[in-house]
């Protein structure tokens, strides 16, 4: 199974000019986490509910600082036919939650989160355990 069948294809975006305050609006109104910065439907930055509480607030800045000013610059991003378990591998000690997915020109296609894999994972232990279950003997 690869990259692209677990990412979401609705990716909430903004440029790396809009304010942090509409941004944040974006964020509240869509119900996520985080937005991706594009340029030219490329990722160029991320920045989440976090960076927003801390980078603005925290420091005292102005709610009408453009977002580059703040996002996290060439986020860690996942190839759409990447493999799961390869992904995983590349990404267990980059200590982010969130990352858009590409297809081979870097164009952004989705995004996929920690969470969406522990989600899967489980799903995929659950299907072995009543495997598991069915073909054990009575004991």
């Amino acid at each position: 199974m690869g990259i692209k069948n677990v990412a979401r294809k609705e990716v909430i975006t903004a440029s790396p000019d809009t304010p942090v305050k509409d941004v944040a609006k974006l964020m509240r109104d869509k119900n996520v986490g985080s937005v991706v910065i594009v340029e030219n439907n490329r990722p160029v930055g991320i920045v989440t509910d976090r960076d927003i509480a801390i980078r603005v607030l925290g420091n005292d800045q102005p709610a009408e600082i453009p977002v580059k000013n703040i996002m996290t610059e060439n986020p860690v991003t996942l190839k759409e036919d990447e493999g799961i378990f390869e992904a995983l591998e590349r990404v267990k000690d980059v200590g982010v939650r969130r990352f858009p997915v590409v297809d081979n020109d870097g164009n952004l296609t989705g995004i996929v989160t920690i969470d969406d894999f522990v989600y899967l994972l489980g799903k995929e232990m659950s299907d072995i355990a009543t495997i598991i279950e069915k073909e054990a003997p009575n004991l």
